[in-house]
């Protein structure tokens, strides 16, 4: 299909609702069921531009419109319902980022793509609380920092200062947070307020490949890079004051910690093998996909059973990772106040992966369905009652933790029974990129970022400081636009916000 005028790729958009558009069926070859995207009428003007500018100049960059790679999921075979496009969606590798899509796991025909996972498996977010107040932060804050700093690596290059031999990793990357919890890195507590309960029992650490051992062993308790951090940050509004409480929030100006990492170049390994290897089996089952970027297998192929089961290891490293530099946070915040980290109560409030495929069941068309539901930069919110959300949370639904950018505002939502209905039980992950890192680098100045940061009263530490343009707020979508537009969709509800008073950055 060749490139369409602006006007005529208008042709196949509908406007469902003032926060969502439907994308038809044609908009992109072969597609199987009709695209759905959430947005308000600021991103709107983002998703728009960005087709308007494709149609003019074509492919430039290497990546499609969030729009067209929205539609080119709805091409994949197996898909059920609908690809959704979450309101931070931007363009990605095959996925948009913010992009959600299920398939069917009765279909022989049904895939898996790398892709709809992204390469950063289970990049993810970690809140926890405590019982200070901003006003004990205040006069340490720079100590505090620089505490956080010390005690987790940071950067490109880091490695992790938790003792671990291969024998370790093979254990981690099976156990998950049981071997936290286990080797005493964790509380018992902190897997029960995790996703999957921090262990992903398909994993086989067979399947992954002594490459991305090597990659991982000496990575994992680090922070890494890019948009990661951690952060210190204080609640700043509360929309659900009951729903809060039951998350242990009761007053503006709390001191909570949120910590946002992956699976560092573990993950990257096996997400870079599997793209090879399913190349390979695409063309032995001929399997045509709209875009090469798309690399995928059947789910009950080799291929795709290999991927699933590495991905859930590389899903464990990340959570071995996250409780690795909660541990240390907890140290950190210790240290800091000569006290005990229980006397603090820095207890996990909630764990999410916003880069995983998981096997869900769901209704589509009033049946219930075995599905694999894959979530590139967006985020599980199941609604309250639902079976795999801690007895805690039964009456609120899930807490959904949303990263804001460096200095602007992060969110904890909760999920709905809309959401569960319309998006497979799934919301946003953050702001979502506006800017590529390169316009980014061309456009920003690292000293003018840092000196705004100090202007609003946020210390920071950071590793490569000349890297921080990239995760400017500039270079974002506004948050609280993604968020707002999820709440008026009904797709998860606002419950509080985070503002930060100190960033950790690699």
């Amino acid at each position: 299909m060749g490139v369409r005028s602006y006007n005529e790729e208008l042709q196949y958009l509908e406007k469902i609702s003032p926060v969502s558009w439907r994308i038809k069926k044609g908009f992109v070859s072969n597609m199987k069921v009709e695209g759905i995207f959430y947005v308000n009428e600021r991103l709107e003007k983002l998703m728009f531009d960005e087709l308007r500018n494709f149609s003019r100049q074509g492919n430039i960059g290497g990546f499609l419109p969030g729009m067209k790679q929205i539609g080119n999921v709805a091409a994949l075979p197996g898909i059920v319902s609908r690809s959704i496009g979450l309101p931070d969606v931007h363009s990605g590798y095959g996925f948009a980022i913010g992009n959600t899509a299920a398939f069917d796991m009765d279909d022989p025909q049904s895939i898996v793509s790398p892709g709809g996972v992204g390469f950063d498996i289970n990049c993810g977010v970690r809140l926890l609380r405590t019982n200070l107040m901003e006003k004990d932060v205040q006069p340490i804050k720079e100590q505090l920092a620089q505490s956080m700093f010390d005690h987790i690596p940071v950067g490109v290059g880091s490695k992790g200062i938790i003792p671990m031999n291969a024998r370790d990793l093979e254990e981690a990357l099976e156990m998950g947070m049981d071997w936290s919890l286990r080797e005493g890195y964790a509380w018992a507590e902190d897997k029960e307020h995790c996703e999957e309960f921090g262990r992903m029992l398909s994993a086989d650490p067979a399947k992954v490949s002594m490459k991305a051992k090597k990659r991982g062993l000496p990575q994992l308790g680090t922070l890494g890079a890019g948009n990661h951090y951690a952060e210190i940050q204080v609640v700043d509004e509360i929309f659900d004051k009951s729903n809060a409480s039951k998350m242990g929030i009761d007053r503006k100006g709390q001191v909570c910690v949120m910590i946002h990492s992956g699976s560092r170049g573990f993950g990257h390994q096996v997400a870079t093998e599997a793209l090879v290897a399913m190349e390979k089996a695409m063309k032995r089952d001929q399997i045509e996909v709209n875009d090469r970027q798309l690399a995928c297998a059947r789910i009950n192929s080799e291929e795709g059973q290999n991927y699933l089961k590495a991905m859930a290891a590389a899903g464990n490293f990340a959570w071995v990772n996250r409780t690795s530099m909660t541990f240390l946070s907890r140290q950190a915040f210790a240290k800091a106040y000569n006290t005990t980290p229980d006397d603090l109560d820095m207890h996990v409030i909630y764990d999410v992966s916003h880069n995983i495929a998981k096997v869900e069941k769901h209704f589509v068309d009033g049946k219930e369905k075995t599905l694999l539901v894959h979530r590139k930069g967006s985020t599980r919110a199941f609604p309250p009652h639902h079976p795999l959300i801690p007895v805690d949370y039964q009456l609120t639904g899930q807490p959904v933790l949303i990263g804001g950018t460096m200095g602007t505002c992060s969110y904890v939502l909760t999920g709905t029974e809309r959401g569960m209905q319309e998006t497979f039980g799934t919301t946003c992950h953050g702001a979502g990129r506006a800017l590529s890192r390169a316009k980014s680098r061309r456009n920003l100045d690292y000293m003018d970022v840092l000196n705004n940061l100090q202007e609003l009263g946020i210390s920071i530490r950071v590793a490569s400081p000349k890297l921080v343009m990239e995760e400017a707020p500039d270079s974002y979508k506004n948050v609280t636009d993604v968020v707002d537009t999820c709440h008026e969709a009904g797709i998860s509800k606002k419950c509080f916000k985070l503002r930060p008073v100190a960033v950790i950055k690699g």
